[in-house]
């Protein structure tokens, strides 16, 4: 495919706002693709083709470049078309070597300046297209957040969330086609914002305050209590020191194999918004468990596969790192996730009984890797006093694999 789309930003003031650059380029190009409100903003330009969007986007993307091949094509956004915009889907579909950007002032550069935000001091949480729980990975008292809305109900949905996880407080600010001439601002707190939708267009300013949440934190190792289990978790200490051999890494995936809970695959996710997770569970309750744990923490991406590995691993994408935090012993996993391990990537097991020990320790004469026992004691009352009471020993293996693999 030869096609070649420019993708032009544009402002809240339209056409007239653009450069003489951005309205030769639109004006000169045999086909222009954009929403129904951008399109209506262009003057008449005789023999120029002009189409809407297709719905759904993603899938008919290639189908509409397609009719396009050969073509130069002008594609316009919003502002950047690289906050949330347009051009990240075109860039994905066709590569990069396809697209070019040429950007307008982004809503979110708009928002900073009617707040008084300094870029440094504030996060971004995007909800375009996405799950709104999203905002709860980035919850913490002080912090600033940007929250790109969906459409008009996405500000009452992110009160709830806030409210619902002890942030009610905090102050929330709605900017509403932000730089048009019907731009808007409402304030008030997340704990009292009213049911009515704002306008489709917005961004949400919010300056957390805590009503005494407890903040989770961002590194590896949160409180069991964080998560709804039964008892099959992974337990902070070890589960910390499992992801320090993970090594979470921007946009590479995790299989948390036997997930129980889920908290390995969650908090591997909660070490960037790029990191990508499946977890794998035998039992619907707990698969049901994991996703709501997910949500509540933030990370509503989370993949969750109901079925017995290694047969539920079948199909799955490649992993760069996989945990199995139990059932290790079972015939034909460990070597079935060795098999499916990309070159370079982490595989750290646990194992707390005598067989899963023993197959750790000729995994270990026979890969390599770092064999370690871990031996947790807790301070607990013995009657009047107040003694050691030590938790179960945890066997943990953790190997990489070599790029270029010798059996």
């Amino acid at each position: 495919m030869s096609t070649r789309v420019t993708v032009v930003g544009i402002g809240a003031d339209g056409w007239t706002g653009l450069s003489a650059a951005a309205q030769e380029l639109i004006d000169g190009a045999p086909v222009v693709l954009g929403g129904a409100r951008h399109l209506a903003m262009l003057p008449e330009t005789p023999d120029q083709i002009r189409e809407t969007w297709p719905s759904p986007l993603v899938e008919s993307l290639p189908a509409l470049m397609e009719k396009f091949d050969g073509h130069e094509v002008v594609a316009l956004a919003s502002g950047d078309p690289l906050v949330s915009g347009i051009a990240t889907t075109l860039v994905e579909v066709l590569g990069k070597d396809s697209v070019v950007v040429v950007p307008a002032l982004s809503s979110v550069a708009l928002a900073r300046a009617r707040m008084r935000w300094a870029a440094e001091t504030t996060e971004v949480v995007t909800l375009v297209g996405r799950d709104p729980h999203l905002v709860a990975r980035s919850l913490a008292p002080g912090l600033r957040l940007l929250v790109l809305s969906s459409d008009g109900s996405t500000p009452g949905e992110v009160a709830g969330l806030l409210t619902a996880a002890g942030y009610g407080a905090s102050p929330m600010t709605v900017l509403s086609d932000l730089g048009s001439e019907s731009e808007s601002r409402t304030d008030g707190p997340a704990a009292t914002w009213g049911s009515e939708p704002s306008p489709a267009l917005n961004v949400i300013a919010v300056e957390l305050v805590s009503s005494g949440a407890r903040p989770l934190g961002f590194v590896a190792g949160l409180p069991e209590d964080a998560f709804e289990h039964d008892g099959q978790i992974t337990k902070r200490d070890v589960r910390a020191s499992a992801l320090a051999r993970l090594a979470p890494v921007p946009g590479q995936l995790l299989w948390d194999v036997g997930a129980g809970a889920g908290s390995v695959g969650v908090e591997w996710l909660r070490a960037h918004p790029t990191c990508r997770a499946i977890a794998i569970e035998a039992r619907e309750d707990r698969a049901e468990r994991i996703g709501r744990n997910a949500a509540t923490l933030g990370v509503p991406a989370l993949r969750v596969v109901t079925g017995t590995a290694p047969e539920a691993l079948e199909g799955l994408d490649a992993p760069h790192a996989v945990f199995i935090g139990g059932g290790a012993s079972a015939p034909g996993l460990l070597d079935a996730c060795w098999e499916a391990l990309l070159p370079g990537g982490r595989l750290v097991v646990h194992g707390v009984t005598l067989e899963t020990e023993a197959v750790l320790a000729q995994q270990y004469a026979r890969r390599g890797g770092e064999l370690t026992r871990l031996h947790i004691e807790h301070a607990a009352p013995i009657g009047t006093f107040t003694g050691w009471t030590p938790a179960r020993a945890v066997m943990q293996w953790a190997v990489t694999k070599p790029d270029a693999v010798a059996e």
